[in-house]
């Protein structure tokens, strides 16, 4: 399906334009600022919606497809599209940025213009990433999603800032550089640039081999996997409110989009002999960083390692579908993977926004993270407490919220392969109860501990809307998954198709 006008462009170089404007009226309008912040994010979400509007879930090729001559030197074009694997997560990445300018309408006081301004651009490059078909372009994306996000951190950050940003920037610039290598080797493979003639370029083993590694390289970083997930509590830690749930509601996203559009369909063949690399890896993210979020006494901490063990459910449910390939039923197991892992992708993108916002809430008013600071929350912010004992039941994957449907179908698909890969990975439902539980019983219940606490307010409007707002998502998605699920079935099944068939 071919756009009849440029939804997808309109969608990454509205809010990149937006913010660009923002920049050049600085601070002096800078109420005017966030207004025309918050316009920009909202008609940049109505626009993606139509995305999903005019989609057809019957088919798994490429819709809203644009393209135009780049460099045509090196056959490099402005080539967009999405599937059923990228369209929900340009929808999400729109629907979370609107909280983003709402959660800092106050609260940023220094330069107001330029922060809502480098969340705007860096909205429009997310985009670009998930819809990219041409490899250098999703490249010039990726890369630039490093400089607002840097920016971000770097200027309205912790007083560590300097240290999270550059280690941040370190370990991912550095896994890019691998991964560059391998787009620059396969360009020379196949004459073209083009993401999906990767998909049918013939490499042997051995190059598949190494061009799994360089995006492992990168994709795990982004992800983060262990053991290369050191860099993100420090980032959390660090950047502001709107800066956490940037980078885990979408940023994580983008490491595990990649495996499904790069690793899996590009190298089928090495992705099935190196798919115990994967699998144990993802296994130690959801049980050992959980005991590791369990002793964690800064609260963006502790859910900076819990969003680092549900990943480890989106990588386990994706490169589980290769453990199951000898099972009859394999073809059921392998999809309930990769959607179960989409799912969480999606759900988590909620519940992990709400999660740092709440701790945004009640940062704004105490200045502290420390879970010791806090306690009888719920006797001064009533509505808050519920808020936040919500969210964190869906953190723990109650039934009936998002974080339950993803995780389970994870575990279903687990059984098809090995009982003790669905033993170990359910053990998270224990352990992440445990973590966000305990944190939420010190924080919001007991006995008022300070003077500070018995003096909170409870959140105002603006806050309410935020919260509430993703508790509605939360919900829907818990309770109703089928049109998500629906919508990415064919390329879901698509994808699976082609991984099946050996390069060899």
């Amino acid at each position: 399906m071919t756009a009849d006008w440029p939804i997808l462009s309109l969608t990454i170089w509205l809010p990149i334009i937006g913010g660009a404007l923002l920049l050049a009226i600085g601070d002096r309008y800078s109420n005017a600022s966030r207004w025309m912040a918050l316009a920009t994010a909202i008609l940049t979400f109505v626009i993606s919606i139509s995305l999903y509007c005019g989609f057809d879930s019957s088919t798994a090729q490429m819709q809203f497809v644009e393209r135009a001559p780049w460099i045509p030197v090196f056959n490099v074009e402005y080539y967009l599209g999405v599937d059923g694997i990228s369209m929900p997560l340009i929808i999400l990445t729109t629907f979370i940025t609107i909280f983003v300018v709402i959660a800092g309408w106050e609260v940023i006081q220094y330069k107001p213009a330029m922060y809502m301004a480098a969340f705007l651009i860096m909205e429009g490059v997310m985009v670009g990433v998930f819809a990219a078909l041409d490899a250098m372009l999703f490249y010039v994306f990726w890369e630039a999603m490093l400089i607002p996000m840097f920016l971000i951190i770097g200027i309205w950050g912790g007083p560590n800032r300097v240290y999270a940003t550059i280690k941040f920037f370190l370990y991912t610039f550095f896994g890019s550089v691998f991964m560059l290598i391998a787009l620059i080797y396969m360009y020379f493979q196949s004459g073209s640039m083009e993401i999906l003639a990767f998909h049918e370029l013939k490499l042997g083993l051995t190059e598949q081999i190494f061009i799994f590694i360089a995006f492992l390289l990168a994709f795990a970083v982004k992800v983060p996997m262990w053991p290369v997930h050191t860099w993100l509590p420090d980032a959390h830690v660090e950047a502001p409110t709107g800066g956490s749930v940037i980078l885990a509601a979408i940023m994580l996203k983008i490491g595990g989009y990649g495996f499904l559009r790069f690793s899996m369909p590009i190298a089928p063949d090495a992705s099935q002999e190196l798919d115990w690399l994967i699998i144990g890896m993802s296994l130690i993210a959801v049980v050992y960083i959980g005991f590791v979020a369990l002793v964690q006494q800064d609260m963006k901490k502790l859910i900076a390692y819990s969003s680092i063990a549900h990943m480890g459910f989106v990588t386990l449910g994706f490169f589980i579908v290769f453990q199951i390939a000898a099972n009859p039923d394999a073809s059921g197991g392998a999809i309930l993977g990769i959607e179960g892992g989409m799912v969480q992708m999606i759900s988590h993108g909620f519940i992990s926004a709400a999660m740092f916002l709440c701790v945004g809430v009640l940062y704004d008013r105490m200045h502290s993270r420390k879970i010791s600071d806090y306690g009888g929350v719920i006797h001064t912010m009533p509505v808050f407490g519920g808020f936040m004992v919500f969210f964190a039941m869906a953190n723990a994957g109650l039934p009936g919220t998002s974080g339950f449907v993803g995780e389970f179908m994870v575990i279903l698909a687990s059984f098809r392969a090995n009982f003790w890969f669905a033993f170990l990975a359910a053990t998270t439902l224990i352990v992440g109860a445990a973590y966000t539980l305990w944190m939420v019983k010190r924080v919001i219940f007991g006995n008022v501990v300070n003077d500070r606490v018995h003096s909170l307010q409870d959140i105002n409007r603006r806050e309410f809307i935020v919260l509430g707002s993703l508790a509605v998502a939360v919900l829907v998605l818990g309770l109703w998954p089928a049109p998500l699920i629906e919508v990415m079935d064919a390329s879901v099944v698509s994808l699976l198709e082609h991984i099946k068939v050996s390069k060899l």
